[in-house]
C-alpha cells in the first residue's frame, strides 16, 4: 500500500475537470431538497409563527383559531414532542419554548395543505406576550456581563513582561460586524414515514449524522429509526452545519403525527430573521514592538456575540483564539476569549469559523501601527512573518513556515508590487480627490477540526461485475466541488477512467457517524476514507490479476482501466474482465473505508496542543481606488498566490479561491447587518432582512483584474494525494482589500498617522476615515500608566494609544513626536 500522499502513474487527481453537477446546475435540472416535494403526494407545508419581541415570556398560546382556516391540518407545539424538546446539542435550544429569545423566534408551526393555508393559519394563532428586558449589542452585553459558555485564555510566555520591555506600545479596539450566509437555497427539509415506520428526512444539511441525532431525540427514537439524506445544497458556508437540525425535526414531527409527508422551506425573510449568522466580535488590545519593529508582546480580549444560545460559539471562539497570530511570531502573548449572550439569532458557523475574526485583529494592529512606527505596512508584515522552527502560541510547530516567505516573494514579483507602489504614489500626488491604495497580506490557516474526535470519516465503495463503480461518503455537496474531487480520488485509487465512477447522495444509512462537512476538511477526511476502501478492493483484485499474469501481487498495476504488471507490454487484462473474474472467484468487490487524521491532540482547557494537521498558506495583493467625496471605491486589481498542496482538482480549487476571496471582501467591505436597537416596539428586529437592504457582492464589486496562482512544488505529506484544503483559507485573503482601503484613506491626509477604519468598511465608513485623515486628527498619546489603566478598564477609544519606552523612537515618525 502506497503512502497517502503518493500519486500513481497517470492519476485522475490533478486534472482540470468541471464540477460533476455543472450541466445540471446550468440547465436548472439539478434537484434540491424542496424540489423533491413535488414528486410526492399529500405533502403538507410547515409555516412558523414568529414572535414580534426580542425577549418575552409567552403567557398565552391559543392555536384553535388556526383550525378554522381552510386547509390547516395541524399546529405543532411543545405538547406534541414525544422525546426531548430541544433542537441543539447543548440542551439550550428548546424546539418549542415558553420564552421568546429573539425577534422572529418561532413559537409554533402550522401544517397546511398549501403554503397559503399554512401562512394564513399561522396568522390566526393567538399569542400573548409579557415583554422582558433585552440585550442586543456587544457593548450592552459587556456592560451587563451577559456571557455564556466557557471563557478561554490562550497564552505563552509573559505578555506583561513583553509589553513592559517594548520600545513602542500601542493599544486600541476593533469591532467586527457579522455576516449573513445568503446561500441561494434557504433552509429546507422534507420528511415522511415509510411502511416500516422508518422516518426518512431529506435535509439541506452539512451534518446529516447530527441532523439524524437531533431528529431522533426529538421523536424519542433510536438513531437507527431515522435516516437523513442530503442530495445537494444550494450553498451552505457553515450556516447549515448546526442550524438545519431543528427545521428537520419539525418536519419529521409533523410527518409522524399526521402520517403524511411534511415539507419546511423557509422563505428568504424567514431565513434571514430565524437563522444564525457569522459572529460579530469586539476586540480590545495592547501590543508592543521592539526597536526593529518586531512584535514582542500582545495582550487582548476577544468577545464574540453568540446570540441567544451557544450553538457552535465555543469552538468558533477557540478557533479565533488559535488564529489571532495569523502568520506572525508573537513571543509573549495572552488573549482572553468570551461569548456574549444577546437577544438575537443564535450565531453559528460561517466560512472560516472564527479564524477570520481572530486573524483580522493582528492585521488591524499592523495596519494601524505601521505609520506610527514610520514603516510601510508591507515591511512591518514581512518583518514579523513566522520563521522555520517557531511555534504557535498554543504550542504547535509551524511546519513549512518557509513557504510564507516564498509565497510572499513570489507574489511581490508576480504582482509587480514595487513598480505599482511607485505608480500609486504618483497617482495620489496628482489627484486631490481620488486616491489609490495597494496592500499585501498573508494567510496561515490551520486545517482540522479543533475537536479531535471530528477528524474521522467513512466511505462505502461498490464495484459491480461490469466494472462500474459507485461511491458513497459522509461529506455533503454544497457547490464546493467535494463530490467532483471524490470521484477523481476513487478513479485514481482504482486506476479507472472517471467515466467508470458514479457518486451516490450522502445518507446516514450508508455511512454512519460522520462529521460535518466543515473545517475545510471534507476532501482530506472523505478522500482518505474513499482511498482506503478502494485500496482494499484493489488489493483483492491484485491477487486475482497476479494469478492470471503469473506475477507477484505487488507487481500488478491498474492504469486507465487496464490491469498489467511492471514492465509488461504484451499481457494485460481489461478492468471489466478482471472484476467479472473476481466475482466468479467469490472475491468481495465492495469495501467500507475509514480514515482518521493522525498526529492530532488538543487540550481545550489549557488551550495547548497540536489541533491542526497542517497550515494552509497564501497571500494577496489588492489595489483599490477611493472617491474622496463619497467614500465609494472600486477594486482595480487582485493578485493571489495560494498553497493548495498538490491540487486534487485545479479548476475547482481556483474557483474556491476566487469565491472565498469575494465572500471575504463582502464581509469586510459591504455586508452590514443592522438590528433595531431603539427602545421602540420593534426593538431587536433585523432591519436588513432582504437583498434590497443587505448589500451583497455583485459583478460590480469583482476585481477588474483578478489573477490567481497556485503555489508550486507544494506537496503536503500525510494527506490524500498530497493536497491541501481550500474551502476556508482563501476568505482571509480579502484582508488585503480592507488594508488597501486604509492606505487609500490615509493618502488624503498628511501621512504618518494611524487610520481607524470601520468594519465592514462600507463607503460610509471609508468616507469618515477619509475625513479624519483630511483633518489630520489623531488621538493624543496616553502616558504609560494611563494607557495601561485605560486598557485594563476597557475604556480606551478605538483610536490607537501609543507609548514609547525609548526617546530615540520619537524621530521614527512625525506622529510619534507627541509621545
Amino acid at each position: 500500500m502506497s503512502t497517502l500522499a503518493e500519486r500513481p502513474v497517470n492519476p485522475k487527481v490533478g486534472l482540470e475537470v468541471s464540477h460533476e453537477s455543472a450541466p445540471l446546475h446550468v440547465t436548472g435540472a439539478a434537484l434540491y431538497t424542496d424540489d423533491l416535494a413535488v414528486r410526492m403526494s399529500g405533502v403538507l407545508t410547515a409555516w412558523p409563527v414568529q414572535a414580534p419581541h426580542a425577549h418575552a415570556r409567552i403567557t398565552r398560546l391559543d392555536v384553535e383559531p388556526a383550525y378554522a382556516v381552510p386547509g390547516v391540518v395541524r399546529v405543532l407545539t411543545a405538547a406534541d414532542v414525544p422525546g426531548v424538546n430541544d433542537a441543539g446539542v447543548k440542551h439550550d435550544e428548546p424546539l418549542f419554548g415558553d420564552e421568546v429569545m429573539f425577534y422572529g423566534h418561532a413559537v409554533c408551526y402550522v401544517l397546511g395543505e398549501s403554503d397559503e393555508a399554512a401562512r394564513r393559519g399561522a396568522e390566526a394563532v393567538v399569542v400573548a406576550y409579557e415583554p422582558l428586558p433585552s440585550i442586543l449589542t456587544l457593548h450592552e452585553a459587556i456592560e451587563a456581563e451577559s456571557f455564556q459558555g466557557h471563557q478561554r485564555t490562550l497564552s505563552r510566555g509573559d505578555a506583561e513582561a513583553g509589553l513592559a520591555g517594548a520600545a513602542h506600545r500601542f493599544s486600541g479596539e476593533l469591532e467586527l460586524g457579522g455576516q449573513e450566509h445568503f446561500y441561494l437555497e434557504t433552509h429546507a427539509a422534507l420528511a415522511h414515514v415509510d411502511e416500516g415506520g422508518q422516518v426518512f428526512v431529506q435535509s439541506s444539511t452539512q451534518h446529516p449524522s447530527e441532523t439524524q441525532e437531533i431528529v431522533a431525540h426529538v421523536l424519542g427514537l433510536a438513531s437507527h429509526a431515522v435516516t437523513v439524506q442530503c442530495l445537494r445544497m444550494g450553498g451552505g458556508f457553515g450556516g447549515k452545519e448546526m442550524q438545519p437540525h431543528g427545521f428537520a425535526a419539525v418536519a419529521a414531527l409533523g410527518a409522524v403525527l399526521t402520517g403524511r409527508p411534511v415539507r419546511l422551506r423557509l422563505n428568504r425573510t424567514q431565513d434571514l430573521t430565524m437563522s444564525g449568522k457569522r459572529h460579530p466580535f469586539h476586540a480590545s488590545w495592547e501590543v508592543g514592538f521592539d526597536a526593529e519593529n518586531r512584535l514582542c508582546g500582545l495582550r487582548a480580549t476577544l468577545t464574540s456575540d453568540g446570540g441567544w444560545s451557544l450553538d457552535l460559539s465555543e469552538p468558533v471562539l477557540a478557533r479565533a483564539l488559535c488564529h489571532v497570530d495569523n502568520a506572525y511570531w508573537v513571543p509573549d502573548i495572552e488573549v482572553l476569549g468570551r461569548v456574549a449572550k444577546t437577544n438575537k439569532t443564535s450565531q453559528t458557523a460561517f466560512r472560516g469559523f472564527g479564524g477570520p475574526q481572530g486573524m483580522i485583529v493582528v492585521e488591524d494592529i499592523l495596519g494601524r501601527c505601521a505609520p506610527l512606527l514610520g514603516v510601510s505596512a508591507e515591511e512591518l508584515r514581512r518583518t514579523n512573518l513566522y520563521l522555520p522552527g517557531q511555534a504557535t502560541p498554543y504550542g504547535q510547530p509551524v511546519r513549512h513556515a518557509e513557504r510564507l516567505r516564498d509565497i510572499w516573494q513570489i507574489l511581490l514579483e508576480r504582482s509587480d508590487f514595487a513598480t505599482r507602489t511607485a505608480e500609486v504614489e504618483a497617482f495620489n500626488a496628482a489627484h486631490l480627490h481620488t486616491k489609490r491604495g495597494l496592500a499585501i497580506t498573508p494567510v496561515k490557516f490551520g486545517i482540522s477540526f479543533n475537536l479531535t474526535a471530528f477528524n474521522q470519516a467513512g466511505a462505502l465503495v461498490h464495484v459491480y461485475k461490469d466494472g462500474s463503480v459507485l461511491i458513497n461518503h459522509g461529506g455533503t455537496e454544497m457547490g464546493q466541488g467535494l463530490h467532483t474531487k471524490m470521484i477523481q480520488v476513487a478513479a485514481t485509487a482504482l486506476g479507472v477512467p472517471l467515466s467508470h465512477v458514479r457518486l451516490a447522495p450522502t445518507r446516514t444509512d450508508k455511512v454512519p457517524n460522520t462529521s460535518a462537512t466543515a473545517a475545510s476538511s471534507g476532501a482530506d477526511l472523505n478522500g482518505g476514507a474513499i482511498r482506503n476502501a478502494c485500496e482494499q478492493i484493489r488489493e483483492r483484485l491484485a491477487d486475482v490479476a497476479a494469478r492470471h499474469l503469473n506475477i507477484h501481487p505487488n507487481d500488478v498495476r491498474f492504469v486507465d482501466g487496464v490491469v498489467t504488471g511492471i514492465g509488461f507490454h504484451d499481457r494485460e487484462i481489461a478492468w471489466s474482465e478482471l472484476t467479472q473474474a473476481a466475482y466468479f472467484q467469490r472475491v468481495s468487490l465492495w469495501a467500507a473505508g475509514f480514515y482518521r487524521t493522525e498526529g492530532l491532540h488538543w487540550d481545550a482547557e489549557r488551550m495547548q496542543g497540536e489541533p491542526f494537521k497542517y497550515f494552509a498558506y497564501g497571500a494577496s495583493v489588492s489595489e483599490v481606488e477611493v472617491d474622496g467625496f463619497t467614500g465609494t471605491y472600486r477594486t482595480r486589481r487582485v493578485d493571489i498566490v495560494h498553497d493548495v498542496g498538490d491540487s486534487l482538482s485545479p479548476l475547482i480549487d481556483v474557483g474556491q479561491i476566487e469565491g472565498g476571496f469575494v465572500q471575504g471582501a463582502g464581509w469586510l467591505t459591504l455586508e452590514e447587518l443592522r438590528w433595531d436597537t431603539t427602545d421602540g416596539p420593534h426593538r431587536g428586529r433585523l432591519s436588513t432582512q432582504s437583498a434590497s437592504t443587505y448589500k451583497l457582492p455583485s459583478f460590480s464589486e469583482m476585481p477588474e483584474d483578478f489573477r490567481v496562482h497556485l503555489f508550486e512544488r507544494a506537496t503536503e505529506s500525510g494527506v490524500v494525494y498530497g493536497s491541501k484544503a481550500v474551502g476556508e483559507p482563501p476568505l482571509m485573503l480579502a484582508f488585503s482589500v480592507r488594508e488597501a482601503l486604509r492606505q487609500a484613506a490615509a493618502a488624503f491626509g498628511p501621512g504618518g498617522m494611524e487610520v481607524d477604519l470601520g468594519s465592514p468598511a462600507t463607503p460610509e465608513a471609508v468616507y469618515w476615515a477619509v475625513e479624519a485623515a483630511r483633518s489630520g486628527r489623531a488621538e493624543p498619546a496616553l502616558a504609560t500608566s494611563a494607557a495601561s489603566e485605560a486598557y485594563a478598564a476597557g475604556e480606551h477609544s478605538g483610536a490607537v494609544a501609543t507609548e514609547h519606552a525609548v526617546s530615540e523612537s520619537a524621530s521614527t515618525s512625525p506622529s510619534l513626536a507627541q509621545a
